[in-house]
């Protein structure tokens, strides 16, 4: 793309998220989030669809759910802290943290009869939130995705994280974010410009890039990793889990998290609704927006109900 495409595209991506702003005040910055849906009358609860992004997106990636669903749910999406919208820490962050900010987001808008919708390093976030609040978790969907110990690590994010010269990759030369509008990818060739441009908007500069590099340097490989422990407690817990209503959509021609993730899952949630799309890729929702979009809703208007309250929920 040139620069005069670039910079076009860049004025048009704004259109394809026509969403107004929120903001939660933090000790480390300002959160940015969506929040969208249906009026509710004064004190009647509604279900909410709770949108967890992973690395090097934001909350963009989930625009054409949130429109699709939000006639009917109230629809919220955060940018993780260094991410998106939000402030920029100049502290590198880790799994742990992003868990307590999302939990508290949850807490503060004090949501109820969640839907977690997560993808990437979002499922162990938001898996790692609502296990702190089972109570208010009612469903998940997940899309390649991970939430338990690595077994592997692919050579291209291995190569993201050699000393030094990693770091100048992804977060001087924006590297992992410019590859990722491809690597993503399986049917397709390439984004629409203005679709590749909002993905890097936030990501324009050294210290707006911190965060892209602080999540590829998170992934644990050892033991005395403190998000080794963060992840193996999530893993432990993930089937308590196995009486909510869960979707598993996956892009089986994705490099990173493989279908043996999937099996993963499978394994944790026996009666979970799986859909593999064989020739799609990591960013599912980019790669076959016309056919995720519709499973989603699907699975979320026939799993219409209030949260489950039995022993699964007191005990997770």
């Amino acid at each position: 793309m040139s620069q005069d495409e670039y910079q076009s595209a860049n004025t048009l991506w704004r259109d394809l998220y026509p969403f107004e702003s929120h903001w939660l005040h933090l000790d480390d910055g300002r959160l940015h989030y969506v929040d969208e849906g249906p009026d509710t009358p004064a004190g009647e609860r509604r279900e909410t669809l709770l949108f967890v992004h992973g690395n090097p997106t934001w909350s963009f990636h989930w625009r054409n759910l949130i429109q699709s669903l939000r006639p009917r749910y109230r629809s919220i999406a955060p940018d993780h802290l260094g991410c998106g919208l939000s402030d920029k820490p100049t502290q590198l962050l880790r799994l742990d943290d992003h868990i307590e900010n999302l939990a508290t987001l949850v807490e503060r808008l004090d949501l109820e009869n969640v839907t977690l919708v997560a993808q990437d390093w979002g499922g162990a976030i938001g898996l790692g939130a609502m296990l702190r609040m089972p109570e208010r978790l009612s469903r998940i969907v997940l899309f390649n995705t991970g939430a338990f110990l690595p077994r592997y690590i692919p050579w291209r994010i291995r190569a993201c994280r050699f000393p030094v010269l990693g770091r100048l990759a992804v977060q001087g030369g924006g590297l992992f974010s410019h590859a990722a509008l491809r690597m993503t990818l399986a049917r397709k060739n390439r984004l629409d410009p203005a679709v590749a441009a909002a993905y890097l908007a936030p990501y324009d500069s050294w210290p707006n890039r911190r965060a892209v590099y602080g999540f590829v340097k998170d992934i644990p490989t050892k033991a005395d990793d403190a998000t080794w422990q963060t992840l193996a407690a999530i893993e432990q817990q993930l089937p308590s889990l196995a009486e909510r209503s869960a979707l598993l959509v996956w892009g089986m021609r994705d490099w990173c998290f493989r279908p043996d993730c999937l099996a993963r899952f499978e394994q944790a949630w026996p009666n979970a609704e799986v859909h593999r799309l064989a020739d799609v890729g990591h960013w599912v929702l980019e790669d076959a927006p016309e056919v995720v979009t519709p499973i989603v809703e699907q699975f979320v208007l026939s799993t219409d109900s209030p949260a489950p309250t039995g022993v699964g929920a007191q005990h997770a």
